[in-house]
């Protein structure tokens, strides 16, 4: 743990209101010397399935070569289900997906690891990108969201999802997702980090929230077929290599159970609860990466396995709200950052990579502030926000404000210690426009994708990317389900892939997906 300067020191030299010198300029080398994906040492190269030789996470490739929690004789007793479209992950990308699918006549099952809801898209809290002001463009919104990926990005992805982005909102209206508006109707807008203009909109600060309660009623007044507490632990394929359905597993039930798709679209999320370099995360509870983990054993591509995002701002004491997430919004409102000495350091609305490794440079170089529990930060100001915009805490951030009663800190006082925490995953499974992989009959939409945000996200194009290609990915499940029939599935890729395991001499008892973090001591009971 890096030595900073201790927490009561700090708050002696903390000045509320101070006018704060602008920052220095950023460092070319910033990035290659402070930000946590460029620390070779927790890199290696795949050494089977389709990005062999490709650099990934440590961790992660650890889950990615692994072997499987059953083989055939686990199957004899399955009971066994038929359907046309089978939707795994009960977050918005999933639920976008399945009432798609549903209201173009598609028989839907949504399996959901935990609760319908339960996932990352409850906890985004900043709002939506669209460019719906007059002095903005969909080419503006394409131009930030390239910028801020390092030029990584699919640019078709890019470009059709900054052209939908309209149309998303008005998708998310008419299920009942409420915005914040003037008295004249029109949606507010706000300026996210990395961006050129005001284009996020936004519910309070629980955007996330409010539009997995639409999507969720949306759900239950439709007719798909939700399974609670049902995670996947393989997929199925047929004869031609193709996906033909899933594995799931019942939790209260312990019990194995297949169903046979069509289509089958994977929405599993991210991979924070795997905690990479050690990292706090702002993640749910299940997001562990399940379905990387089935898509690259039935022979999916993936992309940037090395490229994560660490939000800058995580709550870093008191210690039991570690991780918790503060809104880039509150920056954008003029929440400032400083380190020990009282010194602003970073433009604060610069992109998200950048402010993160600027946090972790200053703790490292001894300007971050020791916790009382022995963990580091650095300020953000927020009573001098405060101060400047009298109760915009209360009126703007309620979450935040209710949050803050926890910490026992006076805001308008008193700064807030963060640091940075895994936030999200940027690479992922390859698609196209549609949510097609390169494995015929298996989709894949949300986090779990790789390409659209390159190598670093832009605020509020997460919760646009899970809708927008949501509903393209229910839309063409539901057109592949005209003519199709159901293949003869099972797990026959598991033999060829335990081959490859053992041509290698790597230990076959490792087993993925992780299923729940490593705290939890999950096994499967057969």
């Amino acid at each position: 743990m890096s030595v900073g300067i201790p927490y009561r020191k700090a708050l002696s030299l903390y000045r509320c209101d101070y006018p704060h010198a602008a920052p220095a300029a950023v460092a070319d080398d910033l990035l290659q010397n402070h930000h946590p994906d460029y620390q070779q040492d927790s890199l290696v190269r795949l050494r089977i399935g389709v990005n062999k030789g490709w650099l990934c996470h440590r961790e992660l490739a650890c889950c990615l070569q692994a072997d499987a929690h059953i083989d055939e004789a686990d199957l004899a007793s399955c009971s066994i289900t038929e359907t046309d479209v089978l939707v795994i992950g009960g977050g918005g990308a999933g639920c976008a997906a399945a009432l798609v699918a549903s209201r173009n006549g598609a028989r839907v099952i949504l399996a959901t690891k935990l609760r319908l809801g339960d996932s990352n898209t409850v906890m985004a809290e900043g709002g939506i990108q669209a460019a719906i002001e007059p002095d903005d463009s969909p080419q503006a919104h394409y131009d930030d969201t390239i910028k801020a990926g390092h030029y990584q990005s699919d640019k078709q992805l890019v470009a059709d999802m900054v052209m939908d982005a309209p149309d998303t909102l008005r998708w998310l209206i008419n299920e009942g997702m409420e915005f914040e508006k003037s008295d004249s109707g029109d949606l507010f807008t706000r300026r996210p980090g990395g961006a050129s203009a005001n284009r996020i909109v936004y519910f309070h600060d629980y955007t996330g929230l409010e539009m997995m309660r639409a999507l969720r009623e949306s759900v239950f007044n439709s007719n798909i077929r939700v399974w609670d507490n049902s995670p996947a632990v393989e997929l199925l394929s047929s004869e031609w290599q193709s996906c033909a359905g899933a594995v799931l597993y019942s939790l209260p039930k312990k019990q194995l159970r297949m169903v046979k798709a069509k289509t089958v679209i994977l929405a599993t999320g991210g991979i924070g609860q795997m905690h990479l370099n050690g990292f706090p995360t702002t993640n749910h509870f299940g997001a562990t990466g399940d379905g990387l983990v089935l898509a690259y054993r039935l022979g999916a591509k993936l992309r940037d396995l090395d490229s994560f995002q660490y939000h800058p701002t995580a709550i870093a004491y008191p210690s039991n709200l570690i991780g918790t997430l503060i809104t880039e919004s509150v920056r954008s409102a003029g929440g400032l950052l400083l380190n020990g000495l009282g010194e602003r350091f970073v433009d604060e609305l610069a992109a998200r990579d950048v402010v993160a490794a600027a946090i972790l440079r200053e703790c490292a170089q001894g300007r971050g502030i020791t916790s009382p529990d022995g963990g580091i930060g650095v300020w953000l100001d927020i009573p001098t926000m405060e101060q400047r915009s009298s109760g915009i805490l209360f009126e703007r951030f309620p979450k935040l404000y209710q949050l803050v009663k926890r910490t026992h800190v006076d805001l308008k006082t008193t700064p807030l210690l963060v640091y940075p925490a895994l936030h999200y995953q940027n690479g992922g499974i390859v698609i196209d426009t549609f949510g097609r992989t390169s494995v015929p009959g298996l989709m894949s939409v949300g986090e779990v994708t790789g390409g659209i945000h390159g190598r670093n996200r832009i605020m509020g194009n997460a919760l646009l990317d899970i809708i927008s290609f949501g509903r393209k990915a229910g839309q063409k499940a539901s057109e592949f389900n005209n003519g199709s029939h159901y293949k003869r599935s099972g797990i026959e890729h598991l033999t060829r892939w335990r081959r490859k395991l053992i041509e290698k001499s790597m230990s076959l008892d490792i087993k993925s997906p992780l299923l729940f973090p490593k705290m939890a001591n999950f096994k499967l009971k057969l």
